[in-house]
């Protein structure tokens, strides 16, 4: 994706090297699912280095990209 004048620098770090709408939905899918499967494995003692931050810090990515993708469609920023 090529920066537009008016684009924020979040909505750029989001998506620079996804070219198409497609591309960024499939990254926002894969997202969720990883925050989804890190919530049961959070609580297998046999993973000791996944806990309850990495279903945070996921949250908090598939909102940044969902929250990016609302403003690209909304200023018709995709080619």
């Amino acid at each position: 994706m090529e920066r537009k004048n008016d684009m924020p620098l979040w909505v750029f770090l989001a998506f620079s090297s996804i070219e198409t709408r497609k591309g960024a939905l499939i990254l926002i899918w894969i997202c969720v699912l990883f925050t989804v499967l890190c919530i049961p494995v959070s609580w297998y003692p046999w993973i000791e280095w996944i806990d309850w931050s990495w279903t945070g810090m996921m949250a908090a990515v598939t909102a940044w990209y969902w929250l990016a993708l609302k403003w690209v469609d909304k200023n018709t920023a995709w080619d």
